[in-house]
């Protein structure tokens, strides 16, 4: 064995699709071109004030640059519980339904660690956050994944999922609003979902990362808001998307005490917690007016208002979404994703993410994040609709 030889959980590991995509955009930029970068789904916005300034504060204080509690601070938590039950209805204990993470991506990385056993399955949605299956195979599981098609508007067809696959599972991720395809989910598929769960024995993790990124009156629901979803599930809340705070890594697991006690056990062994000041910036972003949330919501959907007849004006095929800031495009006749994602590149200067980078049903699709100016979008608009493609 040579020393450097890399475990054989990485060699099962397709390359990270942004990682991949930013070696093409550096590649491009070499070469001169002027990037607009529609790729990843990194906010733009900067992060309100008050919440920068609650931070400031808070570093100065010495009683916060000691380690943390693993969970996360007490006021921290019941900030959260009582956002959840303001928002959505949902009553939580904050002691033991309530965890604090360093992003939600740590979380979900973190959770098959606690539940999936090797040669396991989760049961996961594709198109989809890569991090649900590479999660999965670090844990030493298998993935049985479940398609997500126009035809089931984008929905996992529960159905369709072969009974000695159920009976192997553990775990079903599931998504919305979602990333890719921006798709949304009502309170009737999360109680389908939560019969399912109580059927096959499973447990449900829901990635509710984008509920606060909604349009034209439309309120995402919490799956923990399904009757009998905190016997059988958790949720995981970011606050990267809602308050402009990727670079923060703050987050949180709500939901069955037994979940979040197991990822506890892995955290406790994998990090130190999040840095309290942190938190307390969180708590002043959590209970806020929300005035905030209101005008970034405002500012994506009159780039969604921009951007999806501009596109369609230009020959190109997709709904216009109710949530995310993601549009999910129809790649034209003769393409495949990853073609038109490098012509659009090399003729445009646009970077975008193929559909089957997020797997395999994916194909046919791109996915465009609206996290540039009105300018730049505008751009973006005119090398397509002038660009031989």
């Amino acid at each position: 064995m040579k020393r450097f030889e890399k475990a054989e959980r990485l060699k099962q590991l397709p390359p990270y699709l942004f990682k991949e995509i930013d070696r093409k955009k550096g590649e491009a930029l070499a070469r001169g071109v002027d990037i607009i970068n529609l790729g990843i789904g990194d906010p733009d916005l900067p992060t309100p004030s008050h919440i920068i300034e609650t931070l400031k504060r808070a570093a100065e204080d010495p009683a916060t640059h000691r380690y943390p509690s693993y969970d996360g601070m007490k006021a921290f938590k019941e900030a959260v519980a009582r956002w959840y039950e303001e928002r959505f209805g949902v009553t939580l204990e904050p002691g033991n339904e309530v965890s604090a993470l360093i992003g939600s991506k740590e979380g979900i990385a973190h959770f098959p660690l606690a539940f999936i056993n090797p040669g396991d399955t989760a049961l996961i949605p594709s198109p989809a956050y890569p991090v649900y299956h590479n999660a999965t195979l670090f844990a030493g599981g298998r993935s049985h994944f479940m398609p997500l098609l126009k035809e089931n508007h984008f929905l996992p067809d529960l159905d369709a999922v072969p009974d000695d696959v159920a009976a192997r599972a553990r775990i079903l991720f599931v998504n919305y609003p979602n990333n890719p395809t921006a798709a949304v989910a009502d309170l009737d598929f999360f109680n389908r979902l939560v019969a399912f769960a109580q059927e096959k024995n499973l447990i449900i993790c829901h990635d509710a990362a984008y509920t606060e990124m909604a349009y034209d009156g439309y309120k995402a629901p919490s799956f923990l808001q399904a009757e009998g979803a905190k016997n059988v599930g958790l949720e995981f809340h970011s606050l990267s998307k809602t308050y402009n705070m990727t670079g923060w890594r703050i987050g949180f697991a709500v939901g069955n005490a037994e979940a979040i006690e197991g990822l506890g056990a892995i955290k406790s062994n994998m990090d130190s917690g999040a840095f309290e000041a942190i938190q307390r910036a969180a708590i002043a972003a959590i209970r806020s007016d929300q005035g905030c949330v209101r005008d970034m919501v405002e500012v994506y959907a009159k780039r969604r208002d921009f951007m999806v007849p501009g596109l369609k004006k230009a020959g190109l095929t997709l709904e216009n979404p109710r949530a995310t800031f993601y549009l999910w495009v129809r790649v034209p006749e003769g393409f495949t994703s990853a073609q038109f994602a490098g012509r659009l590149l090399e003729k445009a200067g646009i970077v975008v993410t193929p559909g089957n980078g997020f797997g395999e049903p994916g194909e046919g699709y791109f996915r465009i994040a609206l996290t540039q100016k009105r300018d730049r979008l505008a751009e973006a608009l005119e090398r397509i609709g002038t660009a031989d493609l």
